[in-house]
């Protein structure tokens, strides 16, 4: 069957790919065919599970899921959940897994906000203050940060810049992939790289990042609390804890999630440099104040 665009992202959803496993099952080799075995008894969890996690699940490798992904006739991972998504969620969830297509207004207020406020109770619950300790450490050491998102972690990484500037700290975001990893490549041990990837599987945040590491930059990831392909380069791991993984391609509540653990950040360093955080803010509101009426 032709592959559809889904709504949801630029990766065509392919029908029926659990009738695909099942068509395929016999010709598998043992490290594929325990991951095949694992994806029919289980779709739903599978939507919802990261590659790494799928892989610790069956005992095989990150690399034994994309092959196997790769003969099913799927561009990756990424793909395959939106495939099996597509044949065992409700469309509705993929606005939000707790919505009911019948849902009154006022009922989807509610259940987006419990959404939220969830979200902030998990986080605070995996949050590690020491984490947040050490980030600001590697931030107040470093000469300049770089701050790393894509798609809906775009604006939360251009949040993160714009806070880091009103504090006195030299931070630049780069939102593109192709000057990430131009960004990345030429950092050092004097820079710090800041990196928001809710899946933590995004391959140009992945490769931005790796290359960060590789060229001695001090890296820091907020991500959410799951085995994924970007804590490997990570010097520092804050985690947020959110639940859209399970049917969604972006980010929704874990925004909410990502701006509480980088405000903590923030807070964290501009107390860290007292003195001099408190005079840039003032600097930068006088600034800012010929902006207002």
């Amino acid at each position: 069957m032709t592959p559809r665009k889904g709504s949801k992202s630029d990766q065509p959803i392919i029908d029926n790919v659990l009738t695909r496993i099942r068509v395929r099952q016999g010709t598998l080799g043992p490290s594929t065919r325990s991951i095949a075995d694992y994806i029919l008894d289980n779709p739903r969890q599978v939507v919802g599970m990261s590659v790494t996690e799928l892989a610790e699940a069956t005992g095989a490798s990150d690399g034994s899921v994309i092959n196997l992904c790769r003969q099913l006739g799927l561009s990756g991972f990424q793909q395959l959940k939106l495939s099996l998504a597509q044949e065992v969620v409700q469309p509705v969830q993929f606005i939000h897994e707790d919505l009911q297509q019948s849902d009154d207004t006022a009922t989807v207020c509610r259940k987006m906000f419990h959404a939220g406020v969830q979200a902030l109770r998990d986080t605070l619950s995996v949050l590690d203050p020491d984490a947040i300790a050490e980030a600001a450490s590697v931030i107040h050491a470093a000469d300049r940060v770089e701050i790393y998102g894509i798609g809906s972690s775009a604006p939360i990484a251009e949040d993160a810049q714009y806070r880091m500037l009103r504090i006195g700290i030299d931070a630049r975001v780069v939102v593109d992939s192709h000057i990430q990893a131009i960004s990345a490549s030429r950092t050092g041990p004097n820079v710090a790289v800041l990196t928001i990837s809710h899946s933590g599987a995004t391959h140009e945040t992945l490769a931005a990042t790796r290359l960060a590491r590789e060229a001695g930059a001090r890296t820091i990831v907020v991500t959410n609390f799951a085995s994924s392909p970007l804590q490997a380069y990570a010097d520092v791991k804050l985690f947020t804890m959110a639940r859209e993984t399970k049917f969604r391609t972006e980010a929704m509540t874990s925004r909410i999630a990502q701006l509480c653990v980088l405000d903590a950040l923030i807070a964290a360093l501009a107390l860290r440099d007292y003195e001099s955080a408190v005079g840039a803010l003032q600097q930068t509101f006088d600034v800012l104040s010929i902006k207002r009426f």
